[in-house]
């Protein structure tokens, strides 16, 4: 494992409206996935080398630093830049220790994966709950584990990260699914939709938010395109044709499957509207915290 120096890892948010997180943590850089559509790989974000994870050096250090300094307690969101169960966590330990951190100090987490590898900290997960909100998005985009492992190579079957939400679930951890990319002419069927909605509700999901197409820019876009010839023969000339040098890749297909999407998810209690799924996995916790003070 290689290491890179880090000045800061737990910076203030500067979207709160996405998950309600008020803080940001990255551990680790780079990301061992090798999912074809990733966006972090874009040049904007500087990530070179982006499929070598490297580790923060002294990253516990900092981060009980700054968590021992902020003046006021909120959401820790990881993994919007770097999987925090990449392979190598397995063996390093820095997101438990990290989580860990998060739970002495009283702050709460959102915690984005694509790993089950998030069900052997389920003993902290669960401790932090009992203080602060705590949410688990899982991201999943087809239910198909042949496809998966085309789209997202080296990532925890389809099948294995349902199971995981099935584990969170029964622990009463606040879970759901990030159903997101949705890539326009590969995994853009109701088919597809569908079913991942099914399972999402037979394993225990709270919620299912959606993004019914893709983003593409810069290196991003040349990476996915090489690896759309290589697997899909045919499918970057549609991409070519109809979004050009768009950022935004909407599937063709997305009003008529949200419309579906948003019935079949009422029919089975999911929430899938961002200011629901924030007010339902912190209800409570304020109140509590007054009826403290």
């Amino acid at each position: 494992m290689e290491y890179i120096s880090a000045k800061t890892i737990v910076t203030k948010t500067k979207n709160t409206q996405w998950f309600g997180t008020d803080y940001n943590m990255n551990i680790y850089k780079g990301c061992s996935h090798g999912c074809i559509y990733c966006d972090s790989r874009s040049e904007c974000y500087g990530i070179y080398d982006f499929d070598r994870v490297r580790a923060k050096e002294n990253a516990l250090q900092i981060i009980r630093d700054e968590l021992r300094k902020k003046v006021k307690t909120g959401v820790i969101g990881t993994g919007a830049m770097s999987d925090p169960y990449n392979p190598f966590e397995k063996k390093m330990l820095l997101t438990r220790h990290a989580l860990e951190l998060v739970n002495a100090f009283e702050f709460g987490v959102a915690i984005a994966t694509k790993s089950d590898l998030i069900t052997r900290d389920v003993d902290v997960l669960t401790d932090i709950k009992r203080h602060s909100p705590l949410i688990v998005k899982m991201t999943v985009t087809t239910w198909e584990d042949k496809l998966c492992k085309i789209i997202e190579p080296n990532v925890a079957l389809t099948k294995e990260r349902f199971a995981a939400l099935k584990c969170l679930s029964d622990k009463e951890i606040f879970s759901g699914i990030l159903l997101m990319p949705v890539l326009p002419f590969i995994e853009d069927s109701q088919d597809n939709v569908l079913k991942i909605v099914r399972l999402a509700r037979e394993n225990g999901a709270r919620f299912i938010y959606p993004a019914f197409g893709v983003t593409l820019r810069q290196n991003q876009r040349v990476h996915y395109y090489q690896k759309l010839d290589e697997h899909f023969p045919g499918i970057k000339d549609k991409y070519i044709k109809k979004y050009g040098s768009s950022y935004r890749c909407a599937s063709p297909r997305a009003r008529e499957l949200w419309s579906l999407f948003q019935s079949e998810c009422d029919r089975l209690g999911l929430l899938y509207k961002m200011q629901d799924i924030i007010k339902a996995y912190k209800m409570g916790y304020k109140d509590r915290q007054l009826s403290f003070f």
